[in-house]
């Protein structure tokens, strides 16, 4: 048998409104908090979840994984602009101006990408 994915981990100064963010984008819920960590999951969801955990450092570098998000129920500008509205802010980590996605921040700077429906069309 392969392995399962179960948690997906995010480094935060501050984890609690780093979770309270990505609730907001997703639609999920806080299931968990304490000093070490908060962890959210869809409703009803036992995995994978998203821990926010908190570390000393501030983040330096473009992070080498990265979430990618489709906008399933709103079309991808007004999803960019809920995006934006929530915290998120865009970057520039060498995309082309005419990539099919967004590249955006989370209010911590951890890189995700809003993908454009025709990308990765048939993963849905």
């Amino acid at each position: 048998m392969a392995s399962r994915l179960t948690n997906i981990c995010i480094d935060a100064a501050d984890p609690l409104p780093l979770a309270h963010f990505w609730c907001a984008v997703l639609g999920w819920d806080i299931t968990e908090a304490s000093d070490s960590g908060v962890r959210i999951a869809p409703d009803g969801s036992t995995a994978p979840v998203i821990d926010v955990l908190p570390v000393g450092d501030a983040k330096r570098d473009k992070n080498r994984l990265h979430l990618d998000l489709r906008a399933d129920d709103l079309g991808t500008d007004e999803e960019l602009d809920r995006l934006l509205g929530l915290g998120a802010t865009r970057v520039d980590v060498g995309q082309s101006p005419d990539a099919p996605w967004v590249v955006l921040a989370d209010p911590e700077g951890n890189e995700f990408c809003l993908l454009f429906p025709s990308v990765h069309d048939d993963a849905r």
